[in-house]
């Protein structure tokens, strides 16, 4: 899998937004998180208490990423779905596409079931909209553009 850079731009996250926000009103669940597959958080929606949103990212995607030897001892490409479940609160992870996956918190107040059966339409959801933010041209000049003479000097020398 080639991680490519995406750009998600006002229009992307406001769709983005409404799909999290109407995921999390289907299905019960508390947040919603949507990350890459190198644990950057892309969006966020919901309200969870201390919530350490980009330590969570990281983690779910670490975890994420491991199951996948595991699927492949059993001859299976990937798993797309993982399940934590706590005494308080569970957490469920989705594959979107191959360079995103979708985490949602959630608890006794809904299920499991709800929440996996919203966020197999939220995923193809958001997926369609990354997808066709990846697909679209990016103007020339809008990046980064290669250091200048001066910006490449080192910033300090040390002693001889």
């Amino acid at each position: 899998m080639k991680l490519r850079n995406t750009v998600i731009q006002q229009q992307d996250a406001t769709r983005i937004r409404e799909i999290l926000t109407r995921f999390l009103g289907e299905s019960g669940a508390g947040a919603a998180l949507l990350i890459d597959r190198s644990g950057q958080l892309l969006a966020m929606d919901g309200v969870s208490q201390a919530l350490d949103a980009v330590s969570i990212s990281a983690l779910a995607a670490a975890a994420f990423s491991s199951t996948a030897a595991m699927a492949h001892l059993l001859g299976e490409p990937e798993f797309s779905v993982l399940f934590h479940e706590g005494t308080k609160r569970s957490i469920h992870v989705s594959t979107v596409d191959d360079e995103a996956i979708l985490l949602a918190i959630f608890d006794e107040r809904t299920t499991v079931g709800m929440v996996r059966l919203f966020a197999s339409e939220a995923s193809r959801t958001v997926g369609g909209v990354l997808g066709e933010a990846r697909a679209r041209p990016r103007p020339a000049g809008e990046f980064a553009a290669p250091l200048s003479e001066t910006e490449s000097r080192p910033a300090w020398t040390p002693p001889s």
